[in-house]
């Protein structure tokens, strides 16, 4: 086991599969000369050539055009977006193309493609730079939606999302997770996607996140078991498609559910899960499902408001602390 960086992690993945297919490029804007925008590229250029490694011009829905017709001839693109904010102007190629034409050729052409980048809030960004958009891409047949929560899950993703998925990808990192670092094991390691993980075992109540809310989710069990109560932690890693059965053992045996998300509270992915285990564990619920999002607004830029609109530990305590007194 060695200890890296997220970002390090991220390029390990891209590096590997690429010396293992000539068939995988990565494009985006700044991820050649200038080594990425997070520096998650660094020295790929030099390693795979301006032919694998190419900077495109700031027109996402351009190149995305490119890597969809890429991934149709056989090739299979990984495409960086600076942040999923910008990826909205290439909304029609993956709506419209790279969602549907597996379905539309009758399974005759896939769209092979790794789309990735930060997503969501990193701190005074202003609105237009701190949406998360995982219900957005989650809610679009033909597409798969990943988003992890460490280095090691994002290798492992990583790398199964470029080597077997046969639909396009949508890889959603964080960039304030861009610098944490964790243990990575030497050899190659592939985690399936679609499968939940529970990072923390627990009796009393289940607390259910993903991507840097994660941070947030542990804090709150670990500040919750100074007062006796027991938080297992469910890490979802891959939003579409969804484990909901997962969340549903652990429902199962703690009988409380709380969702943790960056989300905006309409149509998101709380929404989503609330209803699979209302649907399917109603009698195991001692309490009504709860969830905390962000704010149902666009993100300020001041850091008092920012902090107002996103979760937290001690909102997310106190909510649980709420659950355990309450019955359906």
């Amino acid at each position: 086991m060695r200890s890296i960086a997220f970002r390090e992690a991220l390029r390990e993945a891209m590096q590997e599969e690429m010396r293992r297919d000539e068939l995988v490029f990565l494009m985006g804007e700044e991820v050649a000369q200038y080594n990425g925008a997070y520096k998650v590229s660094q020295g790929m250029l030099a390693e795979f050539g301006e032919k694998r490694v190419i900077d495109t011009p700031i027109a996402e829905l351009g190149f995305t055009a490119i890597a969809v017709g890429a991934a149709q001839n056989g090739l299979k693109p990984i495409v960086e977006f600076m942040t999923w904010n910008f990826a909205v102007l290439a909304m029609d190629q993956i709506l419209n193309t790279a969602s549907k034409m597996l379905a539309m050729s009758g399974g005759q052409i896939g769209c092979p493609i790794v789309f990735r980048g930060p997503n969501g809030s990193a701190g005074q960004l202003g609105a237009q730079h701190s949406t998360a958009f995982e219900s957005y891409y989650a809610n679009i047949p033909g597409i798969k939606v990943v988003s992890p929560s460490n280095g090691y899950d994002a290798k492992g993703l990583m790398k199964q999302a470029i080597r077997y998925e046969k639909d396009p990808v949508m890889f959603m990192e964080s960039e304030v997770m861009y610098g944490d670092k964790c243990d990575i094991p030497d050899d190659e390691y592939y985690i399936p996607l679609g499968k939940a993980d529970v990072k923390k075992s627990g009796r009393d109540i289940t607390i259910v996140s993903y991507n840097k809310m994660m941070k947030v989710a542990l804090g709150a069990a670990e500040e919750l078991e100074k007062e006796g109560i027991s938080a297992e932690v469910v890490d979802l890693r891959t939003v579409r498609p969804l484990d909901w059965m997962t969340i549903l053992d652990s429902v199962k045996k703690t009988n409380r559910l709380l969702i943790v998300e960056e989300q905006w509270p309409f149509a998101s992915v709380s929404s989503e899960i609330t209803y699979r285990i209302q649907k399917e564990g109603f009698d195991y619920l001692d309490a009504p499902i709860r969830r905390i999002t962000s704010a149902d607004a666009p993100m300020h830029y001041a850091p008092n408001l920012t902090a107002l609109a996103i979760p937290d530990v001690s909102r997310t305590v106190k909510l649980a602390k709420e659950m355990m007194h309450q019955r359906k």
